[in-house]
């Protein structure tokens, strides 16, 4: 099968966490997925472009980059800003750590996407933006999920830099 996507960009506002989250269903809706699966690919993008507009942008003006491409029954989600970028990833992907405390931020956001998706991996460089790579596995035909081994985390504290 080949390679189908959509690519898209949108102002970094809140509002628009809400279309991510339908460009993606609606994307995703061809492989029939179940509603555990759709509610985990939905709450995987959520926390990314959150992220991105919350975290990259400070909630000020900026763009907020979605793809998503499916090959065979694998999703590729990529969401990327071009924000202030994160200067501790090892940090930034610690469960509950948050850069905003005053804000009451869970700061689960990496745990989440990586909870979710079958593979998580983030790049960022300080004054530069964000780039995160969500990938999630479906069945195919009535089979069960097809799942590679591969782990969300790597020995690195849960994230892979290139």
């Amino acid at each position: 099968m080949c390679k189908d996507y959509v690519k898209t960009e949108f102002t970094s506002q809140s509002e628009n966490e809400s279309l991510a989250r339908i460009i993606v269903s609606a994307f995703i809706a061809r492989l029939d997925p179940t509603l555990e699966e759709l509610d985990d690919v939905r709450t995987a993008v959520s926390e990314a472009v959150t992220n991105a507009i919350i975290h990259g942008y400070h909630e000020e003006d900026g763009i907020v980059f979605l793809t998503c491409q499916l090959e065979d029954h694998t999703l590729t989600i990529t969401v990327e800003d071009q924000g202030v970028g994160i200067d501790d990833l090892a940090q930034a992907m610690q469960p509950l750590y948050t850069s905003k405390p005053e804000e009451e931020r869970s700061g689960m956001g990496f745990t989440m996407m990586e909870t979710f998706m079958d593979h998580l991996t983030v790049d960022s460089k300080p004054g530069q933006g964000t780039k995160v790579v969500m990938i999630k596995s479906f069945r195919c035909s009535g089979e069960e999920a097809i799942h590679d081994g591969t782990s969300a985390q790597s020995q690195a504290g849960g994230f892979e830099q290139p």
